[in-house]
């Protein structure tokens, strides 16, 4: 029986990776190491390690909203990729926890 990771990396919306969005160059990156998916999700608003409130809210100065990246894989993919993320996020968090699949037709 495979064991399931979930990796979650926490980014900024502006946060750039060879003159691109980091969040994009991350997803390219899963597909190009045959990951079996990759999620982003935009947030409403957030803080990091910094403190500085990031929101979407129009009447706010920031435009850097907060960024999740969600990949689910079996341990040993996920264990052999996460040295390239190391090497991609400057500034944020990236986290590894277990995972249990109840349900996929892409996780085999």
């Amino acid at each position: 029986m495979s064991r399931w990771q979930q990796l979650t990396i926490y980014i900024g919306e502006t946060d750039q990776w060879k003159h691109q969005p980091l969040y994009s160059a991350i997803v390219t990156l899963a597909r190009e190491h045959g990951l079996a998916g990759a999620t982003v999700t935009r947030g409403m608003a957030g803080f990091g390690e910094k403190g500085k409130i990031r929101t979407a809210n129009i009447l706010a100065l920031s435009i850097d909203v907060p960024i999740v990246i969600t990949i689910i894989d079996r341990e040993d993919v996920l264990t052999e990729f996460i040295p390239a993320i190391r090497a991609m996020v400057h500034s944020g968090l990236i986290t590894l926890q277990p995972m249990t699949v109840l349900k996929s037709n892409v996780l085999n």
